[in-house]
């Protein structure tokens, strides 16, 4: 058998299409991730897993085998969320990741809305919460200006539509919402005080709102940062950043039980070499300010998960922690989910005495300090419903939280 010898040119061709026949082959792999619900049953389980990079761009969701899919949001990240309905304690289920159906986006549950100023949050077309960004004005002309400050929310809504935080409070200037700040600090040689703005100490600046995620079956998210601003100094100085990641879930819709659900996760860095030393004190970090009717004592319960109240649950410490009570006649209720990962968690809790304030403040424990160079990261669950709370539900949302389903990624 006489052997043809192939000429340079022929041999490079061959040599490209062997490797793009290589190519295609390496890209079309199937791939897939089995679920397992572990020691508990799973209902609407919020699961996020990373998107392997065999996968490019946005746009997949997961096929069973009977075919159904389910809609998968993936963010700039390649972090990959889905809700899992239903998975019994110790059961698996695989799906296949594939390309998503045109026309499978359509139905957009979640809704984000406006600019880096003001964003407007919906579940099937109910108001869930606004963030404030850039704030525009007081509320009222006798509040001083050092008052003025963005990078919250506010208000937020039960899915019957009524309100249950409040914002600058008559008491409490400073609260706002769901807000974040430090008190007791020390930075270069001062002590600056970011949470009581009065003393002129400190204040937060906000900055930039991103909307990255604005309509989805799955998730709508933003993003927004702060500035811990030292007024200590000769000059103002940024002492700390701070970015949140907010994410509001398209679950707790049924008929049988509504509920919102939405997280923050507040990832915050020094700005300079030095680091951000926070003192011993009962209240700083994540403060939750409640509907202004429950400033009448008589008409807000306080509870944590380990079954505490007002009066005996303050500077204890709690996997979650629920306000309730009774807002244009009806009750209805928040709840905080604490993240295990969070420093020093379970965290103690601040449940003021007198006004409905609370707070998450791992500050009671002892000092600490924010490193130079090392991103701090506090991460909340907030739940927020009709009706009076429900401590077996917020178990089980607290175990989603803190335990979510594995995921096992397969590629073939």
């Amino acid at each position: 058998m006489m052997l043809t010898k192939l000429s340079p040119m022929l041999v490079l061709i061959s040599a490209a299409l062997a490797f793009m026949s290589a190519s295609s082959t390496a890209h079309l792999r199937a791939v897939s991730i089995t679920v397992n619900a572990g020691a508990h049953d799973r209902s609407e389980s919020i699961v996020t897993f990373e998107l392997p990079a065999e996968l490019t761009g946005l746009g997949y969701e997961l096929r069973d085998s009977r075919g159904i899919s389910t809609p998968l949001s993936i963010d700039q990240k390649r972090r990959a969320t889905f809700i899992l309905r239903e998975l019994k304690a110790g059961e698996s289920k695989t799906y296949a990741v594939v390309k998503s159906k045109v026309g499978s986006e359509r139905k957009n549950a979640v809704a984000l809305t406006g600019d880096q100023d003001h964003i407007d949050v919906t579940l099937n077309g109910s108001k869930v919460f606004s963030f404030v960004g850039k704030p525009k004005s007081l509320p009222e002309p006798n509040v001083k200006p050092v008052f003025l400050r963005g990078g919250y929310i506010h208000p937020v809504y039960t899915p019957s539509g009524r309100i249950v935080t409040d914002d600058y409070p008559s008491d409490h200037y400073h609260h706002h919402g769901i807000w974040f700040a430090w008190t007791k600090t020390q930075f270069e040689s001062g002590h600056p005080d970011f949470w009581n703005v009065d003393d002129g100490t400190g204040r937060i600046d906000a900055g930039v709102a991103n909307i990255y995620a604005a309509r989805g079956n799955v998730l709508g998210a933003f993003t927004s940062s702060q500035s811990y601003v030292a007024l200590t100094g000769g000059l103002p100085k940024v002492a700390l950043t701070e970015e949140w990641d907010v994410r509001v879930y398209n679950i707790g819709q049924t008929s049988k039980s509504r509920y919102f659900v939405f997280d923050i996760t507040a990832t915050q860095q020094c700005a300079t070499s030095e680091s951000l030393k926070l003192e011993e004190y009962r209240y700083g970090g994540m403060g939750l300010r409640g509907h202004p009717d429950w400033k009448d004592k008589t008409k807000v319960k306080f509870l944590t998960s380990e079954g505490k109240t007002r009066e005996d649950g303050n500077a204890t410490r709690g996997r979650w922690f629920v306000m309730s009570g009774p807002v244009d006649g009806q009750t209805v209720n928040i709840a905080v989910l604490d993240h295990p990962e969070n420093f020093r968690s379970p965290q103690p809790m601040r449940l003021n005495p007198d006004d409905p304030f609370f707070n998450y403040a791992p500050s009671q424990l002892g000092p600490f300090a924010i490193k130079s160079g090392e991103p701090f990261l506090l991460r909340y669950r907030y739940i927020v419903s009709d009706g009076a709370p429900n401590p077996d539900e917020l178990n089980r949302l607290w175990n989603d939280y803190a335990n979510q389903p594995k995921v096992t990624v397969a590629i073939k």
